[in-house]
């Protein structure tokens, strides 16, 4: 099965996604402290020695866990292809038509020939044929224009870009309380989305 947990610290922040075997090490371990949403799977283990009952560990949709939990809440999220094209929902920032993922590019704003960054504030989704036009160009010198500003994706919004699969709609629904007030991504499907 393929169902991811979402793991948050005690204090309610995303943390990371978790596949079944770590949320019920967690659990093994007494490290969850509160459990949100619909159980999305019941694991059943070993039976006692004392009780012959079974072990079953109910697993909901989103786990808090005590302890300390590192999350890289200042330090930008990784910058990849993927991420981008999701970030900007698979449409070039220059055309505004919407591609397969493998008809995109990612283009920098301003160049990196020119002194641009390779960082979320100066990379767009692109197409192939816009991305070419462009080339090494500023936008003012090719008379193009952007559709929506580039922006950094923060902790919540990364991990709901980069997840494989489904997400449920109540993990959805509690990242999305988290996500900045200029991300795209808060216009999707208040119950779902399939990444």
């Amino acid at each position: 099965m393929s169902v991811r947990i979402l793991r948050i610290n005690t204090a309610g922040s995303p943390v990371e996604w978790l596949n079944w075997q770590q949320a019920v090490c967690l659990h093994a371990r007494d490290l969850v402290s509160w459990t949100y949403g619909e159980e999305v799977m019941a694991v059943h283990g070993g039976h006692s020695r004392q009780t012959g009952e079974q072990t079953i560990v109910h697993l909901n949709s989103i786990i808090a866990c005590k302890g300390k939990v590192h999350q890289n809440g200042r330090k930008s999220p990784p910058l990849t292809n993927r991420a981008l094209f999701r970030r900007d929902q698979n449409v070039c920032l220059y055309c505004g038509e919407h591609f397969d993922e493998v008809q995109l590019s990612r283009d920098h704003v301003h160049p990196l020939s020119r002194g641009g960054k390779d960082v979320w504030t100066n990379v767009v989704t692109s197409c192939r044929r816009c991305n070419a036009r462009k080339g090494h160009a500023l936008l003012g010198e090719m008379s193009m224009d952007l559709l929506a500003l580039p922006y950094q994706p923060n902790h919540a919004e990364y991990l709901a870009l980069t997840h494989s699969g489904r997400i449920l709609g109540d993990q959805m629904a509690f990242l999305r309380r988290q996500f900045s007030a200029n991300s795209r991504f808060r216009l999707d499907n208040e119950d779902s989305i399939v990444a």
